[in-house]
């Protein structure tokens, strides 16, 4: 059924106010309950969480789901899909929850997304999720300032060695005299 433009607008200022409002336990899932969000039981919703705004019938917190502060939850990518939060799941914060159009996105039972995390498949129940820290990628020689192309930039690139250092520079000069310093010191101590 397809909703009217005033239950659209409606949706989406009572989304804005959830944000924003206190009440993590209260005012927030309550306001999220107004949207057509189905949550069961007591749930906690952090600071500046956007749950589904086309679609917020599709999504659902179970009881004990906790979503911290600047998680963006969507449940639809060129159409509707669905997203489920399981109980006792925990949502760190600066996660993206996204269902793709007619999945059903399951976050299982006292799960554990770790902050920062992307999510679009399913994570199994009393599972620890996420991805391995961030690390070095390139040596930059462009810096992105705002007066350089992109390209420029990218052409600037240089490949790290294994130990994720630059191949060449200060970081790997000082990097290697570390090294040589401590083999000598456990050379003395032999």
């Amino acid at each position: 059924m397809a909703k009217t433009i005033l239950r659209r607008i409606f949706n989406r200022l009572l989304g804005r106010l959830a944000m924003f409002l206190p009440g993590a336990t209260s005012l927030r899932p309550a306001l999220h309950r107004l949207r057509g969000v189905k949550i069961t039981g007591k749930v906690w919703i952090g600071d500046d969480v956007y749950l589904e705004n086309e679609y917020p019938e599709n999504v659902e917190l179970q009881d004990g789901a906790q979503i911290a502060l600047k998680t963006i939850v969507i449940a639809h990518t060129r159409g509707a899909g669905r997203i489920v939060i399981g109980k006792n799941s925990f949502i760190g914060t600066g996660c993206l929850i996204n269902a793709t159009t007619g999945q059903t996105l399951t976050i299982g039972e006292g799960a554990v997304i770790k902050a920062a995390t992307v999510v679009s498949t399913q994570v199994p129940s009393y599972t620890l999720f996420g991805a391995a820290d961030a690390k070095p990628l390139a040596k930059v020689t462009v810096p992105l300032a705002m007066g350089t192309p992109f390209q420029n930039f990218i052409l600037g690139l240089r490949p790290l060695d294994r130990t994720g250092l630059p191949a060449c520079g200060p970081e790997r000069q000082a990097s290697a005299a570390s090294r040589n310093h401590d083999a000598s010191h456990q050379d003395q101590e032999q």
